[in-house]
């Protein structure tokens, strides 16, 4: 019986086989015979999976940092007098009547 070579799979292939594992429709000598992978090959990745499971949900919240909503009432108050301060300054040159 000639050796195969050494076969190099894809983490995609990896987390397809494991996952038809986890869900248990078939056997693992039928799943070893339809990816063409030993049953212990899938029972290593399967096992894998399990573990590193919870990795998938970390920091599966809100990523951006928290807001400071007093620097941002600030900011709303402070271009709120800008904008009163130049339609007053427009309104006097007489440019603001011109646009609206």
């Amino acid at each position: 019986m000639a050796k195969r070579p050494r076969r190099n799979h894809s983490s995609a292939f990896k987390a397809k086989v494991a996952l038809a594992a986890v869900q248990g429709d078939k056997t693992l000598v039928e799943l070893s015979e339809h990816f063409d992978i030993h049953a212990n090959q899938i029972t290593q990745w399967k096992s894998q999976l399990l573990a590193r499971a919870s990795a998938a949900f970390e920091g599966s919240g809100p990523s951006a940092p928290p807001v400071d909503v007093k620097t941002l009432h600030a900011k709303i108050g402070a271009l709120a007098l800008e904008n009163d301060f130049l339609e007053g300054a427009l309104n006097q040159a007489g440019l603001l009547s011109a646009r609206q």
